[in-house]
């Protein structure tokens, strides 16, 4: 027998939960479907743990500091690894409890667990449960990529989820991959004791950055004291009787890195492989991301994909924003388009590099006319007040129509203080308002207007 729904969702990450409420309040009769944990990446192995992790990482950190601020600690610091990991799980377990709880609470929602898959363009199976519906919503999110690297098969090895279970501090953890990922668990696990050496392919960390980011996060992180080897042309590993030996082809330094643990951060890769697409006609890449329009729908009428799945963005606030743009375009009669949102992220190490639109180099390659301005943090009150001063603030904006074209800010609170600049790019509105507006002081954005007033021709 087949149920039939107005709407399916494959999916409760970011999006899926959001759009079950809007289909479910329109009247809608929906299922929710979901083969594993409730809340998706962020709840379970992304955003929310990694972040409680980085909080300690923060406060070990601060207390060995504590001498930098006239508090004088009595005995040396001690990271509980057990706690550490306790606290974090926690976390994890209220919000996707949470998110499970909201949803079955939901009127007119059907919540059904098991593996989805597509046996035609408006059919699914559950188990032994067949599901038809006119509107499929594909919201199944990645997982770490883990490519065919010489004797990866001879190691044990880590990725972002598995190094979530450690409740002990590894001896010295080697991290393949020098995006953002790996060096957010590169300086936590750092700071919570452990030697660290991050090995990167290419010739910096996070190539996608301005140099003069990628070379002050490397400056960030080799002061903590984590080696980091770059241009490590040929990656390999081999197992050793206390760990693992990988394999770094560097212009200089040891022939290979030995730890006890290794982490591969090396990439995603979408959950779209066992879904029976191919059953449903729906398009896919060559790296296995879902092909969507403008407005998230698929090749196939009646199916969308939402969420890291589409390769449209990464993130949890862009998976969020899929939600919206679907909501929007199928319920409230607009025309919400990707492409009209403005790309922006952090990296939280600490200080957090906080990202919005272009950077100085991609606008280089547009060929416009400039301007930029950088400030270092050693000359904003509060990061002084703080002591913290590491990182810098860049803004660069098109001479001609003086709009902000994008901006980071490398140092404590970037993560935060992005947002203004990023709501007024939002806004459409150009550099001199925001340039006169009155900031509170003291605060780490109340520089964005004195950045923006030493706004210069790039020479």
């Amino acid at each position: 027998m087949t149920q039939v729904f107005d709407a399916i969702i494959i999916g409760t990450g970011q999006a899926g939960p959001s759009l079950a409420e809007r289909l479910t309040a329109a009247g809608m009769k929906v299922a929710i479907i979901e083969r594993q944990l409730f809340g998706g990446t962020c709840v379970n192995t992304g955003c929310m743990p990694t972040k409680t992790l980085v909080a300690s990482a923060y406060a070990a950190h601060l207390a060995r500091r504590g001498a930098d601020y006239g508090i004088a600690l009595e005995s040396a610091i001690k990271v509980d690894m057990m706690r550490v990991k306790a606290r974090a799980d926690a976390v994890s377990t209220n919000a996707r409890t949470g998110v499970e709880t909201w949803l079955r609470g939901m009127d007119g929602l059907t919540v059904i667990e098991g593996h989805a898959r597509f046996e035609g363009p408006d059919v699914v199976r559950v188990g032994e449960s067949r599901l038809r519906a006119p509107r499929i919503f594909i919201n199944v999110g990645g997982r770490a990529n883990v490519p065919d690297m010489p004797g990866i098969s001879t190691v044990d090895y880590l990725t972002n989820t598995s190094i979530l279970k450690l409740d002990t501090i590894p001896r010295h953890l080697v991290v393949v991959g020098g995006s953002y990922i790996g060096l957010e668990f590169a300086q936590m696990y750092r700071r919570f004791g452990a030697q660290v050496t991050v090995v990167e392919m290419a010739p910096r960390l996070i190539a996608r950055e301005d140099e003069d980011v990628s070379d002050a996060i490397r400056g960030i992180l080799t002061e903590e004291g984590i080696v980091v080897r770059t241009s490590a042309t040929c990656i390999g590993f081999k197992p050793l009787a206390d760990g693992v030996a990988v394999d770094v082809d560097c212009t200089s330094g040891e022939p290979f890195a030995a730890g006890s643990h290794v982490l591969l951060a090396v990439g995603r890769r979408p959950n779209t492989d066992d879904l029976g697409l191919d059953k449903a006609g729906v398009a896919m890449d060559a790296r296995g991301y879902i092909v969507v329009d403008e407005s998230l729908a698929t090749n196939v009428p009646g199916i969308w994909a939402l969420g890291d799945c589409n390769g449209r963005g990464a993130f949890t606030h862009t998976s969020y924003n899929d939600y919206e743009i679907v909501a929007a375009n199928l319920l409230d009669g607009e025309n919400r388009r990707v492409s009209d949102r403005i790309s922006a992220y952090a990296l939280y190490i600490d200080p957090p590099l906080g990202r919005v639109g272009l950077s100085e180099s991609e606008a280089m390659r547009t060929g416009r006319r400039l301007l930029v301005s950088k400030r270092p943090m050693t000359r904003v009150g509060r990061a002084i007040e703080k002591g913290e001063t590491k990182g810098f603030m860049k803004v660069v904006a098109d001479a001609d129509t003086k709009q902000i074209l994008g901006a980071a800010i490398l140092g404590v609170g970037g993560d935060e203080a992005i947002h203004g600049i990023l709501d007024m790019m939002n806004a459409g509105a150009t550099y001199p308002v925001l340039q006169w507006a009155v900031p509170i002081h003291p605060t780490v954005s109340e520089l964005i207007p004195t950045v923006l007033g030493n706004l210069k021709p790039l020479n």
